[in-house]
């Protein structure tokens, strides 16, 4: 088991190199290279066996990666990892520099679900990709560049009694002072890439919050962070991967890291697109196998849908089940839902179960009170479009959508170690 506080250091370095999915698929990406495996081309043709200890695909904020023993056939299983890279925030609009009463400011739209008002009065960054006519991205980043500020109590003496943020006019951040029409935020995002702004025909450009990763509490156990929903499942895949490579037998191992979840997973890159079947199906091509054999190898195959889920929160316990609350430092969370919002069933339980075992590590339940709709993950989304078994898991979380989200140093640590297990699995 990794040493947890040298996991907690290299998380908090990843996250911090990880502001937008691209970044994360980038890092993703780098550290897949150090670690010895190939990038390949999804346009190249793959009829050749494949050399070293593993190959990765970067498809837009996506990845997926992989390792197979040296003995793998037409037959052999799947271990897969399912995350996301992207999480809740605001994405930066066409024609986003505006204005109003002496103050620059960016046009932004709402990206998925976030907790609204946890991103007001903190110093946000832009970051993602621009791409120029040619076609090429240029990832880009900003530092600490802008800002949602908040009414002040003097001028909303209701405030605390109800906070009702209109999505179009109470949270366009600000960026400085002026007057708009001598600004371009877009010419800003270029110089920073090395580019004009001539030169930037598209961008998908999201915020995220700048405050470092922090440990914190009475025995620094508390550990606080942007974008831990879903870059904890992200890198403990990672992780596990790369520690896990070199086997000589067992299932091929597969990290399966989607973009585009938080806005329900329908698009090239997300789990709800054809990027995992693209991929499995083009590696069961090279290792020879036929229709039928692919579906032979999907058959005894498994998916862990790994996702952050809810820890109970001591001041509104009753929005969770009052027999299933699971805490910060217990353990990784086995997810459960009656109507298969998470995948999990009877068989994922036991699977889950001899991970654990296997691993020594301790893990919790969650179900959903029953007057709280229970979300969903890419868990029910694999195993419909493939008909692979899935079983969903994810580090316990308090504040999940926030700008800045809450969970226990030891977890993610545990994660990493049972998706280890369940990369070589002893039985």
């Amino acid at each position: 088991m990794d040493a947890q506080p040298e996991y907690i250091a290299d998380f908090s370095a990843f996250l911090q190199a990880s502001p937008s999915s691209y970044h994360a698929a980038a890092e993703v990406a780098r550290r897949l290279d150090a670690a010895g495996f190939i990038r390949q081309s999804e346009s190249d043709d793959w009829t050749q066996a494949f050399e070293g200890i593993g190959h990765y695909v970067v498809r837009d904020g996506a990845v997926i990666a992989w390792s197979q023993p040296a003995g793998a056939g037409p037959t052999t299983p799947f271990r897969i990892l399912g995350a996301h890279t992207d999480s809740p925030g605001f994405k930066l609009k066409p024609k986003p520099t505006i204005g109003s009463h002496g103050w620059l400011q960016a046009g932004v739209e709402v990206y998925g679900g976030p907790l609204l008002n946890s991103w007001l009065d903190r110093e946000l960054e832009l970051a993602g990709r621009l791409v120029t006519r040619d076609g090429t991205e240029h990832l880009v980043r900003t530092g600490p560049f802008l800002r949602i500020p908040q009414l002040a109590v003097h001028l909303d003496r209701e405030v605390n009694n109800g906070l009702t943020l209109d999505r179009q006019r109470h949270l366009t951040p600000v960026f400085g002072v002026g007057d708009a029409s001598e600004a371009d935020l877009v010419a800003h995002l270029a110089g920073l890439a090395g580019l004009s702004a001539a030169d930037v025909a598209g961008y998908d450009i999201l915020t995220a919050d700048t405050n470092p990763p922090a440990t914190f509490g009475l025995r620094n156990e508390l550990f606080a962070a942007g974008r831990l929903d879903n870059l904890s499942s992200v890198y403990a895949g990672l992780r596990a991967l790369i520690a896990t490579s070199e086997q000589t037998t067992g299932p091929i191992s597969v990290l399966a890291a989607f973009d585009h979840e938080e806005l329900g997973s329908e698009s090239r890159s997300g789990a709800s697109g054809p990027l995992l079947d693209d991929i499995l199906t083009r590696i069961g091509a090279v290792l020879g196998a036929t229709v039928s054999e692919r579906l032979q190898a999907y058959a005894e195959s498994w998916c862990l849908s790994a996702d952050a889920g809810h820890a109970v929160h001591p001041n509104y316990p009753e929005r969770h089940d009052p027999a299933n609350t699971p805490i910060l430092g217990g353990g990784p969370l086995l997810k459960i839902n009656a109507n298969q919002r998470y995948a999990t069933d009877a068989h994922g339980a036991a699977l889950w179960a001899r991970i654990c075992a296997q691993a020594n590590v301790e893990y919790q339940e969650f179900v959903s009170n029953n007057t709280v709709p229970c979300g969903s993950t890419i868990g029910p989304l694999t195993a419909t479009r493939l008909g692979i078994r899935v079983v969903d898991v994810g580090v316990p979380l308090l504040s999940m959508h926030s700008a800045r989200e809450l969970c226990h140093v030891n977890d993610p640590q545990a994660l990493r170690t049972a998706v280890a297990a369940f990369f070589a699995p002893e039985v």
